[in-house]
């Protein structure tokens, strides 16, 4: 099946007709302009990201061969990649063969029927949740609601944000947004049966949780997954959390359904060794996952007596034909490039409107979603949310180097949009700059910029197209004088000539 599944070889898979929420929900610029402006989420996010990267860089540091984790693990999942067709053949003979079944899904639609079909056809209307990227990829949680079944998230952070009514903003912490004061109103808002007197410390919170959570583990006939790895080997899946939440909802009810993006594949146990020294350490800043699950198809009188898979592809075979951009697959989702990223710890995460966040969203959304040569189009902008600073390959366990992607996905849009006003922009300055004559007389020009200058010499508002830069920053504005002007002048004349004095006698 998965030959024909990925197009290698035989027929190319169909586009995805739907790829859930991948797409973003509108243009970086605007959004990230109303995340700046919200000074509480942004003390919320730098406290939470400076100490989970404090937490990360200890636990990093106590790792004599960590240089060499990061190689091996970059080559196992890039070997994984090479050989996916192959090692998922493999991988739904092992499922099939200990009792679970697999479905292939080429995009959310296709994801959404089956998980849903499955659900109502064992009569249930409410299903529990472990936190899955891959089920937020696809917007399970809606379609179900839109077919009169609820699903209820266990994990606590996710938890918060349904009740809230509000969209994850970090990969693995989808709360971080939220302090405890905003949780504990939450709480009081929309949990059923919370005490009153709730007070906004954790232990109380997480014992609410706990509470409402714990009747809904106790009457559940139906949990859906996500998968942090697969086993091709031996078709067993794992998944990793803090909590224990997750291991309520694999092993309670009668029925699991694991929904699985097709890159999380690796070939043996001996190479899950290496990831789980890797992602705690990344993620937490922990030295390993309070609680690893695994499971492998179906046990008698232990778990779930069915076992459902289903391998999504979503863009990701798109991704994987492409040389260059398949790297960004390697991604563990970690989000170690999140708490390292200056625009996203001032943004947060809902501001790049996809399920992604962060530098690896940046890289990835457009990768698995596309992007197209409309001028708002979401996915085109996330590329440029990125100082390019580096920060993010440094972190990356699985060494990805996300600049380098970033800028090659600039470039494919650039390509793709001939007629756009920067490309106007970097052309006009281009003929500029070719002359001596035309710089001179382009560098006068623009000191007519000062009229529009406040007292304080900055330029707060230009007219389109630059109204977007100056709707969330500020210039100077031009100099009275060009530098050119300045060192023809009787000015520029002595101060070179007291410079070279002082040159000359070894005061500099």
């Amino acid at each position: 099946m998965s030959r024909a599944f990925l197009g290698l070889p035989g027929p190319p898979p169909r586009a995805p007709r739907d790829t859930g929420y991948l797409r973003g929900q509108r243009p970086f610029p605007s959004a990230a302009h109303a995340a700046l402006e919200d000074s509480q989420q942004r003390r919320n996010l730098g406290k939470a990201t400076g100490t989970i990267r404090d937490k990360r860089a200890r636990m990093v540091e106590e790792v004599p061969d960590w240089e060499r984790l990061r190689s091996a693990g970059a080559a196992i999942k890039a070997d994984a990649l090479a050989r996916l067709p192959e090692l998922l053949e493999r991988f739904e003979s092992a499922v099939t063969e200990r009792g679970g079944v697999v479905h292939w899904a080429r995009d959310a639609v296709e994801a959404n029927e089956i998980v849903t079909r499955l659900v109502a056809d064992r009569g249930a209307d409410e299903v529990l949740k472990v936190k899955s990227m891959a089920t937020q990829e696809i917007g399970l949680n809606e379609h179900l609601a839109a077919e009169g079944i609820s699903a209820v998230e266990t994990d606590l952070a996710e938890l918060i944000v349904q009740l809230g009514g509000d969209r994850p903003s970090h990969i693995l912490v989808p709360a971080i947004h939220r302090n405890r004061a905003e949780i504990r109103d939450i709480f009081l808002r929309e949990m059923p049966g919370v005490d009153p007197d709730l007070d906004d410390d954790p232990r109380s919170l997480a014992e609410q949780a706990r509470k409402y959570l714990r009747a809904k583990f106790m009457d559940a006939r139906v949990a859906v997954s996500g998968a942090n790895f697969g086993i091709a080997d031996t078709g067993t899946l794992s998944v990793v959390e803090s909590e224990g939440n997750g291991r309520m909802c694999l092993t309670m009810p009668e029925t699991l359904v694991t929904v699985m993006g097709i890159e999380k594949l690796v070939p043996s146990f001996a190479d899950l060794e290496v990831f789980l020294q890797l992602l705690p350490r990344s993620s937490t800043g922990e030295r390993m996952n309070p609680y690893t699950s695994m499971w492998t198809g179906v046990t008698a009188g232990d778990g779930p007596r069915e076992f459902h898979l289903v391998l999504l592809d979503n863009g990701r075979s798109a991704t994987l034909a492409d040389g260059v951009g398949r790297e960004a697959l390697r991604c563990i989702r970690c989000s170690a490039c999140l708490n390292v990223c200056p625009v996203y710890e001032r943004t947060g995460g809902k501001a790049y409107g996809s399920t992604y966040p962060g530098p690896i969203g940046a890289v990835l959304t457009p990768q698995l979603a596309g992007m197209h040569e409309t001028r708002d189009d979401p996915n085109a902008s996330l590329p440029y949310a990125s100082s390019l600073c580096g920060a993010c390959y440094d972190v990356c366990p699985v060494k990805i180097d996300i600049p380098s992607l970033l800028v090659e996905l600039r470039h494919q849009h650039v390509e793709r949009s001939r007629y756009t006003a920067e490309a106007a922009m970097m052309r006009a300055a281009s003929l500029a700059m070719s002359s001596a004559t035309r710089f001179t007389k382009a560098q006068r020009a623009s000191r007519l910029g000062r009229v529009l200058g406040g007292s304080d010499g900055r330029i707060t508002a230009l007219p389109p197209p630059f109204a977007a830069w100056t709707s969330a920053r500020d210039l100077p504005v031009p100099p009275r004088e060009t530098f050119r002007e300045w060192w023809e002048s009787e000015q520029g004349r002595a101060a070179m000539a007291r410079a070279r004095r002082e040159a000359e006698r070894g005061e500099w």
